[in-house]
């Protein structure tokens, strides 16, 4: 559901140096992680959660496994630890969706996770989710246009006014694929870092730019010239 502080950009890493970064440029609004991300990383978690929090990151998802029970008690110490900068990641399943619920009830952010059908949707908003994570790519890897599926669940959210759970898109690989995300309705849109640094990096874009400074170099000594007083 779009709204107007939207169309935000995180990361999906765990990599602390390359989020550093591309933070220091203004046009990041949040991090997500997962198991395999922090796993690829090499390092404690929470470690990872610490390091971004004192970078001045916000919202940074972090997932919590096993059964509801273990899920809210595990979420719980989470945002009690970090703050308001800590979003549960709950899968959508039976537990996940319990868990999700209580953690709402107690004002925790929670992204409801691994979401491949509209009726996943509809009932991790029922149970107050912040997010709701479609798997954009993994559809697509299914014979299934994941991009319809960010559209399907727009058109419900704003059919039923459901205004508290925004879409983010996420399983990205292409930058086509944010784009389009926003434009199908996603308020945010999770990808690698090699996904964003492709958004500003365009062929097109370089060899313009290759243009210009050529030309520059043409202009530069005209001006030096004009600035160079005359001898009388």
């Amino acid at each position: 559901m779009m709204t107007s502080d939207n169309m935000k950009i995180f990361l999906d890493t765990a990599d602390t140096e390359i989020i550093r970064k591309h933070f220091t440029t203004g046009l990041i609004d949040g991090i997500t992680t997962n198991p395999s991300l922090i796993m690829k990383s090499g390092r404690n978690p929470e470690d990872v959660y610490q390091e971004l929090k004192d970078l001045g990151i916000h919202d940074i998802s972090m997932e919590v496994m096993g059964d509801s029970s273990n899920m809210i008690v595990e979420g719980r110490r989470l945002a009690s630890k970090f703050g308001s900068c800590a979003t549960i990641k709950v899968p959508c399943t039976y537990e996940g969706l319990i868990a999700c619920r209580q953690l709402a009830r107690e004002l925790i952010r929670v992204n409801v996770t691994l979401i491949f059908d509209v009726a996943q949707a509809i009932l991790a908003a029922k149970a107050g989710a912040a997010y709701v994570s479609p798997f954009v790519g993994r559809l697509d890897d299914n014979s299934i246009t994941g991009l319809n599926l960010i559209k399907d669940i727009d058109d419900v959210y704003r059919v039923q006014c459901i205004h508290r759970t925004r879409i983010l898109s996420a399983s990205i690989r292409y930058v086509n694929s944010v784009s389009q995300s926003f434009a199908h309705g996603a308020d945010i849109v999770t990808m690698p870092p090699a996904v964003f640094e492709k958004m500003y990096n365009h062929v097109l874009t370089d060899k313009g730019l290759e243009i210009f400074d050529n030309d520059w170099k043409e202009v530069e000594p005209l001006l030096e010239k004009q600035e160079t007083p005359s001898e009388e």
